[in-house]
Formats: structure tokens, sequence, C-alpha cells
């Protein structure tokens, strides 16, 4: 898994070393609802749970050839409840978008995604990790140049829990986002 989330992050830094002084340079900003659910074995946990994210977001596109990077800084909220986690998101993502026209266009995303957990939980001997690292699959349509609606799953690469003198337990937040974003 770190190879494949290094060589990600490779590819994202060469195609943005590659991306000529005539690509678009879009902000704007994005909110949406995350759909959440505890893969865990551990007792009392709920199946699924909903949370939203909203924050910044930029993208660079190459126009003839339709590929690009965009990358927001969102504050989002996960679970529920005494295993609700809030923090900052920060995904990365490469992008490809098909137009169909100057009105409407398909994408599809991939790429790392941050998470900085701020609350802290601590559930006798369960404890929320402070950083994870998970990866997204994507994709979406663009309408009238300045709407994305986008679907995303983000597939964790370790644990979002860590347990204290217990053996182990996986406990890990598996989660579907359905966003909105704006583009100035």
């Amino acid at each position: 898994m770190k190879k494949a989330l290094g060589v990600l992050l490779v590819l994202a830094g060469c195609i943005c070393l590659a991306i000529p002084a005539q690509a678009q340079l879009q902000w704007g900003v994005k909110g949406g609802l995350n759909l959440s659910k505890l893969d865990s074995n551990f007792r009392g946990v709920k199946d699924n749970t909903t949370g939203f994210f909203i924050g910044p977001m930029a993208e660079a596109t190459i126009p003839l050839i339709g590929l690009g990077i965009d990358a927001s800084l969102l504050y989002s909220q996960r679970g529920e409840g005494e295993y609700k986690q809030q923090g900052l998101d920060i995904p990365i993502n490469l992008k490809y978008t098909i137009g169909l026209g100057s009105m409407f266009g398909v994408f599809i995303a991939a790429g790392p995604d941050f998470y900085f957990n701020f609350k802290d939980i601590d559930i006798a001997e369960l404890e929320a990790k402070k950083k994870l690292v998970s990866l997204n699959v994507g994709a979406g349509v663009k309408l009238i140049q300045h709407l994305q609606i986008g679907v995303n799953y983000n597939i964790p690469l370790g644990d979002s829990f860590k347990l204290r003198n217990v053996g182990d337990v996986d406990s890990k937040y598996r989660t579907w986002q359905i966003s909105l974003a704006y583009m100035f």
C-alpha cells in the first residue's frame, strides 16, 4: 500500500510540473455528505452514520487533454455520537475529464486522502488515531462550467482506531461521499 501511495504522489508531482502555462486553474468551494460505516468487531459500534464536509477547492486542468489535479482543504465529520471524528480532510485527486461540449463533462478521479483528526475519542480501551491515510476513487459530472457533482468512495489504508491493552480489532471508517462544488 505504501508503494501505491508513493507512486500516486510521484505521478501527481510529475503532472504538476508538466502542466503548461495555459492550463486552466479554477478555485471554488466544495461541500457534501459523508456516509460512513465503521467496520469493527468492537462492541457498541453502529453501522451507518452521516456527517458533512465543506471547504475550498482548487483544480488545474490541461484543456485539450482533459487531465488535471484537484485538491481540497475540507472540514469533515465522520461517524456519530461517541465515535464521531471531526477533522481536516485533504484529498488530492488525479482527474480525467471528457468534455461533451462546453456545458457538460464527465470525470473520473483517484488519489490519496489525508485526514487529521481534531476530536479526541477515548472510550475505555479505544482511541481514535490522529492521522489517517486513505485512497479516493470517484466520478461525477461538470455542468455549465461552474458546477461539479461527484461521488467518491474513500478506502482506508489503515485502522481508524487503536486499542490499548487488548487484542487485535479492525476498526476502519469506509466512507461514501456525495459532493457539490461551485467553481468561480
